[in-house]
């Protein structure tokens, strides 16, 4: 608590205290039989005591005009008033204006909202005295021209309102900050991109897509080729690339969404651009993931296995098992676009390897269903079964019974083109022994007579 409240505040409150222990001990030695006489007032809704009595206490005790009115009024009026006594109209007005801003929110979304459960922003003495002294301390820094102090004001209270509750005033005091910010001078142009960049991340909070990327690119132009760094240590230019990477990533997948392929690639290939600038080889690694798939969408697979190999590289140099195993299936499908199915296998067998040397069950399934499903295409239905079999065994230990089902089609679909190669085998030999296998598998119908004829085949190999 700071000026009146804050020189006076915790002394009124102990002085309260004693006032009302002072006027409990009257009103009890007061007894019935002795009652005073003479009008008589009730303090703080609670003890009675005489006129003479509260007098004798507040001339004991030195309370001024200000200290009365620190228990009378309430918070909103206590500062307020302080304010306007100090000659901070601005600092009121502005106040004023966003007590009347919370208010109207709260009531345009009615009960049961979540902003309805909220305090009311002038019943917190401690936030209406934070805006008091950050705000008064703006407004005098303006008046002598001191934009730098007016900009670090501003960005105390925008930080020091980040409670998602508070948000709104974040947002508020970061705009005003980017205001302030560009009419310093003094700096290089450092606060104005700092606020760019702190206003990038607001839209970006906001879901204003164009707008974030409007603010990371002067960000970005600002911080260019400057040694400036915020308090993590990260460099300022790193910051807005890294910011424009996010934003032109989720404009990218609007763009795929709609279709406009075209121009979802160019933006997801500034995205890379501005990942590799901010050397981060993680998101370098993404961003080239994303616009190999963009190009596989246009069935510029050359192309899209180029940014792919990139992922690839920077996730085996990252040694991240997941992405690398994300880059062999998205390099085999785009091999598999082209027909090239040697290739192909290599990279789906890269995938098996990986997803099972780092115990990734869940990609294991995915890659040893896709593996069986490849061989069963081409024929070779006893690969196609091992593979199946083996992305069945382990699907059975994870709980998704969807992707257990998917694997359990494709597994019996491989299966029946197995049987059906071995029983042709048979009527197409029409031996004695043949016949009898085949109907001794009509008796039993088991899966014992076509690995017993795949047992043969390898032996014959």
């Amino acid at each position: 608590m700071r000026g009146s409240a804050g020189r006076h505040g915790y002394g009124v409150l102990a002085l309260l205290k004693t006032v009302n222990m002072s006027s409990s001990r009257c009103a009890g030695a007061a007894g019935s039989s002795q009652r005073p006489s003479g009008k008589r007032m009730r303090w703080s809704g609670s003890v009675t005591v005489s006129n003479h009595n509260l007098k004798d206490i507040v001339n004991d005790h030195n309370f001024s005009k200000e200290d009365i009115a620190l228990i009378r009024n309430s918070p909103k009026q206590i500062v307020c008033v302080d304010m306007l006594r100090e000659g901070f109209h601005g600092s009121f007005s502005e106040l004023f204006a966003l007590i009347q801003k919370w208010n109207a929110s709260r009531e345009a979304a009615g009960p049961g909202s979540a902003i309805w459960q909220h305090k009311p922003l002038e019943e917190q003495p401690s936030k209406l005295h934070e805006l008091r002294h950050f705000l008064t301390r703006a407004e005098a820094a303006q008046r002598a021209g001191l934009y730098e102090e007016v900009y670090e004001n501003q960005v105390a209270l925008a930080q020091y309102f980040e409670d998602p509750e508070d948000k709104w005033l974040s947002h508020y005091f970061y705009k005003a900050s980017l205001e302030s910010a560009c009419l310093v001078t003094s700096d290089g142009g450092r606060r104005e991109a700092e606020a760019n960049g702190n206003m990038g991340d607001v839209c970006m909070e906001q879901g204003d897509l164009e707008a974030a990327c409007d603010h990371y690119e002067a960000f970005h132009r600002l911080s260019a080729n400057q040694a400036w760094q915020n308090a993590m240590g990260q460099s300022y230019g790193a910051h807005a690339c890294e910011g424009l990477w996010r934003t032109y990533t989720l404009l990218a997948e609007k763009m795929l969404a709609d279709q406009d392929y075209e121009s979802a690639i160019g933006t997801l290939e500034n995205a890379f651009v501005m990942a590799q600038e901010a050397g981060n080889k993680k998101i370098e690694g993404e961003a080239a993931y994303r616009v190999g798939l963009a190009h596989q969408c246009v069935a510029d697979h050359q192309t899209a296995r180029n940014y792919l190999h990139i992922y690839m590289e920077i996730s085996t140099e990252l040694g991240d098992h997941e992405s690398l195993g994300k880059a062999y299936k998205a390099i085999a499908q785009s091999l598999e676009s082209e027909g090239k199915f040697q290739e192909l296998t290599e990279f789906l067998e890269k995938f098996v390897e990986v997803s099972s040397r780092n115990t990734q069950d869940r990609n294991l399934v995915e890659a040893c269903m896709y593996l069986g499903v490849i061989y069963r295409s081409r024929g070779e239905y006893d690969k196609g079964c091992k593979y199946l079999q083996r992305a069945y065994d382990v699907g059975c230990r994870l709980n998704d019974l969807p992707l257990l089902q998917k694997v359990q089609v494709h597994l019996g679909s491989a299966r029946a083109h197995q049987m059906m190669m071995t029983y042709s085998r048979h009527i197409e030999v029409t031996s004695s022994v043949d016949i009898w296998k085949l109907l001794a598998w009509k008796d039993s119908r088991d899966n014992a007579f076509c690995i017993a004829d795949c047992e043969t085949k390898e032996e014959n190999r």
